[in-house]
């Protein structure tokens, strides 16, 4: 008569009934788990949710003007002139020309993100494959990589996209969408370099790792071994990278324009890109004696856009970091 096997004392468990988790499912828990991290990513979700819907959220057409409605102050403050007292119509109040700040501000998230995010993703095409192919070729290959990136390194950032969009603004490239793929050019031209030593002082490491030299020796073509083997394990620095760098792109935006030489404003009232938190901020500061309000609205989402971004670059850096556990 066979005997049955014996009961598993009690406590113990199936090793193979254990979910497995992955690397990126334990950074998201981990990233879940950041307080600050959470915020800022809702704070982006919502900036990005307007930006998506602004023709829906918005009460008013930004590049209409009102007759007999300039300066009206936010809804919630009153002036000694009744004309300018605020009004649930205009939740923070209007411009110099009548137009409605609230609606200039959804309709600018638009600009933001995207000056955020375009030149981001040139940047990285452009410094990851320049930070590859230097650090797996190294030699001489290796050597004029760096040589070229130390070059453009050399230029100051905000000096040299200056100069650039001053150059080009008259021309057909700084008059496309308001002038803003001019800006996605400048400010792309000097953003490569950084994630460029990033990413070669990454695959310098990797290269000498034993799985490597293994597909190296079995014949893997080098595309294939750089692009599914080395590429896949610098992913959490380049993120992280991303995520700090988008908020910068931003900043530089709203400076450039601030300063007189970024995007250009629209009259146009079927543009999708009538205006930006710069050229609400340059119009803001023209007024900060008869209504400071228009200066600090723009600011602050700047401010918050940043500060959010950079919460969020924060978390990730700890969520993938492989020491945390």
């Amino acid at each position: 008569m066979a005997t049955s096997a014996p009961a598993a004392p009690r406590g113990a468990f199936d090793l193979s009934m254990k979910k497995e988790r992955s690397l990126w499912g334990d950074a998201w828990r981990r990233l879940l788990r950041n307080k600050g991290a959470v915020f800022a990513l809702g704070i982006v979700a919502v900036i990005a949710f307007c930006a998506l819907f602004a023709p829906l959220l918005a009460p008013y057409n930004p590049v209409v003007q009102t007759n007999n409605n300039s300066q009206r102050l936010p809804a919630w403050v009153r002036d000694d002139n009744p004309k300018r007292d605020g009004n649930s119509a205009h939740l923070l109040g209007t411009d110099a020309i009548g137009r409605d700040v609230f609606s200039q501000l959804i309709y600018g998230s638009r600009v933001s993100l995207l000056v955020g995010i375009i030149p981001v993703v040139i940047v990285t095409l452009i410094g990851v494959t320049i930070g590859l192919i230097s650090g797996f070729a190294g030699g001489t290959v290796d050597n004029l990589l760096m040589r070229l990136t130390e070059i453009v390194s050399a230029f100051p950032d905000l000096l040299f996209v200056i100069i650039v969009t001053t150059a080009f603004r008259d021309t057909i490239l700084g008059q496309a969408f308001n002038g803003l793929l001019l800006i996605f050019f400048a400010l792309s031209l000097t953003g490569w370099t950084g994630l460029a030593r990033l990413v070669r002082g990454q695959v310098l490491s990797l290269k000498q790792k034993e799985f490597i030299e293994a597909s190296r020796a079995i014949g893997v073509p080098t595309w294939k071994v750089l692009l599914g083997h080395i590429l896949p394990n610098t992913l959490a620095p380049i993120i992280v990278t991303i995520a700090f760098a988008i908020p910068g792109f931003a900043v530089a935006e709203a400076g450039l324009t601030f300063l007189g030489v970024g995007m250009r404003p629209s009259i146009d009232p079927n543009n999708p890109f009538p205006t930006s938190w710069g050229l609400m901020l340059q119009d803001g500061f023209s007024n900060i004696n008869s209504n400071p309000w228009m200066l600090l609205f723009p600011a602050v989402c700047v401010a918050l856009l940043t500060v959010a971004f950079t919460f969020l670059g924060d978390g990730l850096r700890d969520a993938l970091d492989p020491r945390n556990n």
